[in-house]
């Protein structure tokens, strides 16, 4: 089956974006290195389902050196690079995706990755689950297990586990220390602001930023805002995580007061209508939205739409809604991922300590997928330790370790 991509003379631009990245990943290098000798995936056939530019590429090439029959497909429909998926392909990794497909061809490169027959999947945001829970199910009793990349998708895992319904093991590479406290919060936190920021080319500083979400993305997004100038509010469900805000020095209040105070918006909860009709109603003119979580459903698209007497899009991922009243509301990336949709995503370091424990994950289905049960597994503390401790290496730092006597002291009865 051969590859579909938008253009495969694409390719050379495509590989200078995976070389570059490539030297900014030591922990995914020392990976390739060790696997490209064992081979441990020897002969298994391995679907990716993820955001497809360069740094995705690279992890798709070290599990193909590892052995495994690769094919990637796109996660999004405006996160593919087209440049990337054909070096990609240019690599002998089979790949269906392009950038800005329509929903059906969004399904069809799904379902074309699905007939490839996987031993094992990584996925991002749970839609290659939720086929092989339902058109393609007859499937399922082929796979090993696999991995998640997203909150999204560990939540639509959890809930098939909860209800018996989960037909193969997966584990939760959203949930790992190496994943959410740096990818999720400083990946997140940086990578929203590249992409708003090189969209609208105006500053942060001065403005009120309205962070709807405090979990570790909407912290990083936060953190971020506040170190640029701006003055942030967060809006929150969870008393928990909205005290840990109002400690961090940033104001709490529900959406439908902040909705009058922000100049910029950015979702990163999860859920959906997140911000909608009776917020765009008292939104202040000129207020700009944008989406950092997986779906593209936390800003109501279909209120914005009714409440608007005209739409046009002003700027490359700039679209802007003329209110009744004259008020001209502005919408990033057409409420998809606004850090992957109008940007490069996380940066390379940070993806570096991702995609190694995606790595890590997969070898671990595959080696041990005999002893698993059909449930959503964490990643083990040896798989976090590792990673964490290649990662330091590579930065140069080094840290202390425990005497006998310290250890005996420790693990006494």
């Amino acid at each position: 089956m051969d590859s579909i991509v938008r253009d495969i003379t694409l390719a050379p631009q495509g590989l200078d974006k995976i070389n570059w990245v490539k030297e900014f990943m030591p922990v995914l290098n020392v990976l390739n290195e060790e696997l490209s000798q064992t081979k441990p995936l020897a002969g298994k056939n391995l679907v990716i389902t993820m955001h497809l530019e360069a740094k995705t590429a690279y992890l798709a090439i070290v599990l193909k050196n590892a052995g495994a029959n690769v094919t990637v497909t796109g996660s999004n429909p405006l996160s593919t690079q087209d440049d990337v998926a054909a070096a990609l392909a240019s690599q002998g990794v089979r790949v269906f995706a392009w950038y800005n497909t329509t929903a059906a061809e969004y399904e069809n490169f799904l379902h074309k990755a699905l007939d490839t027959k996987p031993d094992i999947i990584v996925d991002d945001g749970g839609d290659l689950v939720s086929l092989l829970h339902g058109e393609r199910s007859d499937l399922a009793a082929n796979i090993l297990g696999g991995s998640e990349e997203t909150t999204t998708g560990v939540l639509r895992l959890r809930a098939l586990a909860e209800s018996g319904r989960l037909k193969f093991p997966m584990i939760a590479v959203n949930d790992a220390y190496c994943k959410y406290l740096f990818d999720n919060r400083y990946g997140t936190g940086q990578s929203t602001w590249d992409g708003i920021m090189r969209t609208t080319n105006l500053t942060v500083t001065g403005k009120t930023v309205v962070v709807a979400g405090y979990g570790w993305c909407g912290k990083g997004v936060a953190m971020r805002a506040k170190g640029l100038g701006a003055n942030v509010i967060v809006t929150e469900i969870d008393p928990i995580k909205a005290i840990e805000a109002v400690f961090d020095g940033f104001t709490v209040l529900p959406m439908q007061q902040a909705a009058a105070c922000g100049d910029m918006f950015v979702t990163l909860t999860g859920c959906k209508d997140v911000i909608r009709r009776e917020h765009m109603t008292s939104m202040k003119p000129g207020a700009i939205m944008a989406n950092a979580g997986h779906f593209d459903v936390e800003i109501n698209k279909e209120d914005l739409s009714a409440l608007a007497v005209s739409c046009r899009t002003v700027r490359k991922n700039i679209e802007e809604f003329v209110m009744k009243d004259g008020r001209k509301l502005y919408l990033l990336a057409e409420g998809r991922l606004v850090n992957l949709a109008a940007g490069d995503g996380h940066p390379t370091e940070i993806m570096d300590l991702s995609f190694a424990m995606q790595t890590l994950a997969v070898l671990h289905i595959a080696g041990q997928h005999a002893e698993l049960a059909n449930q959503v597994y964490t990643v083990t503390p040896e798989m976090d330790q590792r990673v964490a401790g290649l990662k330091l290496k590579a930065m140069g730092f080094s840290i202390d370790q425990l005497t006998p006597e310290q250890y005996e002291y420790l693990h006494k009865a």
